[in-house]
C-alpha cells in the first residue's frame, strides 16, 4: 500500500486544506520574519533568524509530506464496500483475548487518524491484519512485544 495512499473525501479535503494553509499563511508569515530578522544585521549571532530559518524547514518538511501523500491518494467510493468484512470506513469492537478488554476503533484513511479517538489508518498493520475479516473471526496480531489476538465482535458502517 505504499504506493497508493486510500482516503475518503473528507481526509482528501482536510489534506489539501492543512496544505493551502501552510503555503498561504504559514510560509509568507515566515518569510517575512526572516526577511526582518535578516535586516537587524549579523546573521551568525542571529538567533531570531537561525529560528525563523529552522521554523521555515519545518513548514517545507510538512508541505511536502502532504504533497506525497496527495499524489498518492485514490478516493475510496463508500458504496464499492463490501459490508460484510472489515474494510475502509468500519468501526469494528474487538476483544483482545489476552487481555480480556474490548476496543472499538475505526478505520480511516490520511488526514482523518486520530489515535486518541480509536481511528487508526486503514494501512497501519493492526488495521491490515484485520481486513477482509468478518464477525466472529480471531486475528493474531503483530506487535513489537509479540503476537496478541483479537476476536471481531461487531463490524459497523457509517458511510454519511
Amino acid at each position: 500500500m505504499a504506493d497508493r495512499n486510500p482516503m475518503s473525501r473528507k481526509g482528501f479535503d482536510k489534506l489539501k486544506a492543512d496544505l493551502d494553509h501552510l503555503e498561504s499563511v504559514e510560509m509568507p508569515r515566515i518569510t517575512e520574519k526572516i526577511a526582518t530578522a535578516r535586516e537587524e544585521g549579523d546573521l551568525k549571532e542571529n538567533a531570531e533568524y537561525h529560528g525563523a530559518r529552522e521554523t521555515q524547514g519545518m513548514i517545507q518538511a510538512k508541505i511536502h509530506a502532504i504533497k506525497s501523500k496527495l499524489s498518492r491518494a485514490y478516493i475510496i467510493d463508500p458504496a464499492s464496500i463490501d459490508q460484510s468484512v472489515v474494510g475502509f470506513f468500519a468501526t469494528i469492537t474487538v476483544e483482545d483475548l489476552d487481555m480480556d478488554e474490548e476496543d472499538t476503533y475505526t478505520l480511516v484513511g490520511n488526514g482523518e487518524e486520530d489515535f486518541m479517538n480509536n481511528k487508526i489508518l486503514i494501512d497501519s498493520p493492526m488495521a491490515q491484519s484485520l481486513l477482509g475479516h468478518k464477525v466472529g473471526d480471531v486475528v493474531p496480531i503483530e506487535a513489537p512485544k509479540g503476537t496478541y489476538e483479537l476476536k471481531i465482535l461487531k463490524i459497523e458502517y457509517n458511510l454519511d
